[in-house]
């Protein structure tokens, strides 16, 4: 029989040609190399879903515990739909690829998937002039066409600047990419279908060039772009300053900074809580569990109430 508690997850770790060694200097995780791209920290997606560390499923996947266990999620037992959402740390010690993700009419269609991607970006460290592309200076899909075939990447990209604390919404369909120097989180629809836009001429290490994918580009690709509206709102619950980030159609994304102490109700399905800085006691009915900068779990939906003590930043997330 289960019994109630977090279920806490061990990241799984994506080599990149971009990535560097801020996953283990910021975090401390033993990462495989100096060109570690990506920890995958909350995951179900079959190219990378994280190991739950204790209790009664230890060892199991949480792809397992989605399937067999429906009930942590308030699943109904009947749906075959795969777990939805993915959330990543990303150290970009060099340029992303230019890319953009498509929505989740045209994955089904014409990847067979059951995702498109939407994804939100929580920027957790900057260097001086660290910027990102987000969406293109194209009037017309004539226009992006062309600026794409001819590679007229200065007049088509749009670039900004960012600092740690900046939080961006990249719906399906926005061209984007993680400029050199940025520590992300990012929560997304569990989704890995990217069409790579530019990738700056560079190669692997076998000399070879990464594949681009401009017809799909073209096709999915918003025109004009338009920013994301999003209007962050703040509360405060006890001993928590909660700012709710994004309430959107995949995900609601909040930022707590917990200074003492807070008794919540679960008021989602179930929540995804990655702990940022700090640390704090997470205490369930008499279980107490201590939770820390680096660590990532799941409230399931069989917790009515929990209550956290301490000093620490967390990114959640529900669907």
């Amino acid at each position: 029989m289960y019994r109630t508690e977090p279920l806490f997850l061990q990241p799984v770790f994506q080599e990149r040609i971009w990535g560097g060694k801020k996953l283990r200097e910021q975090f401390h995780y033993e990462i495989p190399s100096s060109h570690t791209g990506e920890a995958w920290v909350i995951s179900a997606h079959p190219h990378g879903p994280s190991i739950i560390k204790n209790g009664p499923l230890a060892g199991r996947t949480l792809t397992a515990a989605w399937k067999h266990h429906g009930h942590l999620f308030n699943r109904n037992k009947d749906s075959d739909e795969p777990y939805p959402l993915l959330v990543k740390i990303l150290d970009a010690a060099d340029d992303l690829s230019v890319q953009v993700h498509p929505n989740d009419l045209f994955a089904q269609k014409v990847e067979g998937a059951p995702y498109g991607k939407t994804e939100c970006w929580y920027v957790l460290s900057a260097e001086e002039g660290a910027k990102l592309v987000l969406g293109h200076h194209a009037v017309s899909n004539q226009q992006l066409a062309d600026r794409m075939d001819n590679g007229e990447w200065e007049k088509l990209l749009r670039h900004v600047n960012v600092k740690a604390g900046d939080f961006i919404y990249v719906p399906s369909g926005t061209i984007h990419a993680i400029g050199k120097g940025i520590v992300l989180l990012e929560t997304q629809q569990s989704s890995d279908i990217t069409y790579r836009v530019y990738d700056y001429d560079r190669q692997d290490a076998s000399g070879r060039s990464r594949e681009l994918h401009l017809e799909r580009a073209k096709e999915v690709t918003l025109v004009p772009h338009e920013d994301a509206r999003v209007i962050p709102t703040e509360a405060v619950h006890g001993g928590l300053m909660e700012r709710k980030l994004v309430e959107a159609q995949y995900f609601t994304v909040y930022s707590w900074k917990l200074t003492g102490a807070v008794t919540r109700r679960l008021a989602a399905d179930f929540l995804q809580v990655s702990v940022i800085a700090g640390k704090a006691e997470l205490s369930i009915a008499n279980n107490c569990f201590t939770v820390q900068k680096g660590c990532h779990f799941i409230i399931p939906s069989d917790i009515a109430e929990y209550t956290l003590t301490g000093k620490a930043e967390l990114i959640v997330s529900h669907l």
